[in-house]
């Protein structure tokens, strides 16, 4: 499961290192490293926020699903980019998001919360291979962590976006924490739904993906392009 789990970061490196992105493999390494450390205070919050099992009904599940599952997991992936960027920025304030916020920042932000949602996503299946090693868990495993990459990639532009455009940051931490929310709650569905909750993770890593294309290093470097990366 944890394997199945790892072949989209894997792919990943290969293609930054095949596109020769401005991400050294240090960089790499403690983006992987930053996602895999927000599990724990996920799962923190996730212990406080549980509610009686006897509860049920459509509020229940939404709270489920979306609060104490989607919200947690994206607020502690915030979190912890947030200090991820904050020690960038004092090893080399050019690298992070800092007062020059550009195109080319968003678009760094972008990946290494792409990495670090994937870092998340391998821990996670950890904790999944101790308890259930159906086939069919072990193979949804590779779409969770495609899903968690495309969260991940919106909430690292957010915590980029934060400080200059705090709106723009608050509309990507809500869009992943809906498509997360949507995503859990179809996969507790057989049958169509689960195929359903696929589309989703494969959509969304795709349009979290597109706008890494071509890497950053002839990005635009105004600030105004900053909307175009959050429209997406």
């Amino acid at each position: 499961m944890i394997l199945v789990s790892s072949l989209p970061i894997v792919a990943v490196f290969i293609w930054f290192r095949a596109a020769k992105y401005e991400l050294s493999l240090v960089q790499f390494l403690f983006a992987l490293l930053a996602g895999a450390a927000a599990f724990f205070p996920a799962l923190i919050m996730q212990s406080v926020l549980l509610i009686s099992s006897i509860t049920q009904g459509r509020m229940a599940l939404l709270y489920e699903f979306f609060i104490r599952i989607a919200f947690t997991e994206e607020l502690s992936r915030l979190l912890l980019l947030f200090i991820f960027f904050w020690v960038s920025n004092r090893i080399n304030p050019d690298e992070t998001a800092g007062s020059h916020l550009t195109f080319n920042t968003i678009k760094k932000a972008t990946a290494v919360g792409l990495i670090a949602g994937l870092g998340f996503s391998i821990l996670e299946s950890a904790r999944y291979a101790a308890s259930d090693m159906a086939l069919s868990i072990i193979l949804l495993r590779f779409f969770t962590a495609a899903l968690h990459g495309a969260c991940g990639a919106r909430i690292g532009a957010a915590a980029a976006l934060f400080r200059k455009s705090p709106m723009q940051a608050l509309l990507k931490i809500v869009t992943a924490t809906a498509i997360h929310g949507i995503y859990n709650f179809m996969v507790t569905i057989p049958g169509i739904p689960s195929l359903a909750a696929i589309l989703i993770a494969v959509s969304a890593i795709i349009t979290s993906i597109l706008p890494l294309k071509g890497g950053w290093s002839r990005a635009e470097q105004h600030p105004s392009a900053i909307d175009k990366t959050a429209e997406n």
